[in-house]
C-alpha cells in the first residue's frame, strides 16, 4: 500500500447544517488506513479572516481526533486551535461554499508550490471552471448557448427562442434573468457579460445533480422545482429525489471528465436539463464545493461516503 496521507480541510463552518456533507466526508476519511491524520481550519474563526482573504501561510485550526459532529453553534470549532503551515501536510481538501476571493486562491497557490502539497480541487481549475462561458467548450452538450456582452446581442440571440441569461461567476441561483421576448433584453443591466442559454420548456421535469469524482459518477440526485417556480435549486426551494444516469448523460461525462481532470478537477457536480426533445443537456459544471454524498448514500443505498474516499485517494496518489 502507499504510504498514509496528511490532510487539511478548509471548510466554513457558519453556513452548515447538519446536512451538510464536510461532516460525513471528514468521518470516512479519517476511518480510512491510508489516511495519517485530518486537520480541519474553518472560515467562520475571525481569527482566521485575513487567512481567507489571502493574506498568509498559517491558518488556526485542530486535528480531528473523534468523530466530527455538527453542532449549530459551532462549539465544535472552537477550542484548542493552533497554528497550521499549509506546506505540512500533502494534501488541502477545499470545502468552502461561495464567495471565494481569487486573492486567496492566489494565496494558497503561492505558498505550497514546490512543496509537494496537493490541492483539491486545484484552483486555477475551479477559476476557469466557475466561469459560466466555460461551457462554450462542450456546446455539443448543451442547449442553444452564446456569450452576449450588450442587449443587442441578447436581442438578437432571443429572436429565435426564449433565454435564460446567466452572470458568469453566478452561483445558487443568484443573477439568472428570463428574457421571454427579444424586447425583455432592454430591462437587462449589461455591466457584464452574461452566458444566454435557451429557455428549455420542459424545466419542471427537473435539474439533475451528477456526482462525479475523479472521473467516475458516483450518483445523481434530481432537483424539482417549488410549485409554480422554474428555478430548480434546492436553496429556492425545489426538493431532491434520487435519480438514475441516462445514456446521453453517460456519454457527457465521458467526454468532460478528461478535460476537467486535465485541470485538476476531482470533484465535481454535473447538472442536467431536458430538452425540447426529451434528451438531457448539459446546462451547469460546478467545482467548487460539492456536496449531497450522505444525501446520495441514502437514496441510493450504495456505500457512496467510502466510494468518494475511494476516489481521493485515487486522485491523491495518481498527482502527489
Amino acid at each position: 500500500m502507499s504510504r498514509p496521507l496528511s490532510f487539511l480541510v478548509l471548510t466554513d463552518h457558519s453556513g452548515h447544517s447538519a446536512q451538510n456533507s464536510v461532516y460525513s466526508l471528514v468521518n470516512t476519511l479519517c476511518r480510512d488506513q491510508r489516511c495519517q491524520s485530518v486537520a480541519i481550519a474553518t472560515r467562520g474563526n475571525p481569527q482566521n479572516r485575513q487567512f481567507f482573504r489571502g493574506a498568509g501561510a498559517q491558518v488556526q485550526g485542530f486535528r480531528v481526533k473523534d468523530e466530527l459532529v455538527y453542532r449549530e453553534d459551532g462549539s465544535q470549532f472552537g477550542g484548542n486551535l493552533q497554528p497550521l503551515e499549509l506546506s505540512q501536510y500533502d494534501v488541502i481538501w477545499l470545502r468552502l461554499p461561495h464567495p471565494v476571493p481569487q486573492a486567496f486562491f492566489d494565496c494558497i497557490t503561492q505558498v505550497t508550490a514546490g512543496t509537494g502539497t496537493l490541492i483539491v480541487n486545484d484552483p486555477a481549475g475551479i477559476t476557469e471552471t466557475g466561469d459560466k462561458s466555460f461551457l462554450l467548450h462542450f456546446q455539443e452538450w448543451t442547449p442553444p448557448i452564446e456569450l452576449v456582452h450588450t442587449a443587442e446581442e441578447a436581442q438578437f440571440f432571443a429572436e429565435q427562442f426564449p433565454l435564460v441569461l446567466k452572470p458568469l461567476r453566478a452561483y445558487g441561483g443568484r443573477g439568472i434573468r428570463r428574457v421571454d421576448r427579444p424586447e425583455d433584453a432592454a430591462t437587462v443591466d449589461f455591466t457584464e457579460p452574461y452566458l444566454a442559454m435557451k429557455f428549455l420548456k420542459n424545466v419542471s421535469q427537473g435539474d439533475k445533480r451528477i456526482l462525479v469524482v475523479n472521473g467516475k459518477i458516483l450518483a445523481a440526485s434530481l432537483r424539482i422545482p417549488a410549485p409554480g417556480q422554474w428555478l430548480c435549486n434546492v436553496a429556492q426551494g425545489g426538493k431532491s429525489i434520487g435519480a438514475e444516469i441516462a445514456p446521453e448523460e453517460q456519454a457527457m461525462i465521458e467526454a468532460l471528465a478528461p478535460e476537467l481532470l486535465r485541470r485538476g478537477i476531482c470533484f465535481c457536480g454535473v447538472d442536467t436539463l431536458v430538452n425540447d426533445d426529451g434528451k438531457r443537456v448539459l446546462s451547469e459544471i460546478n467545482t467548487l464545493s460539492i456536496g449531497g454524498f450522505p444525501q446520495a448514500e441514502a437514496q441510493s443505498g450504495r456505500p457512496i461516503l467510502q466510494q468518494t474516499i475511494d476516489e481521493l485517494f485515487h486522485y491523491c496518489y495518481d498527482h502527489l
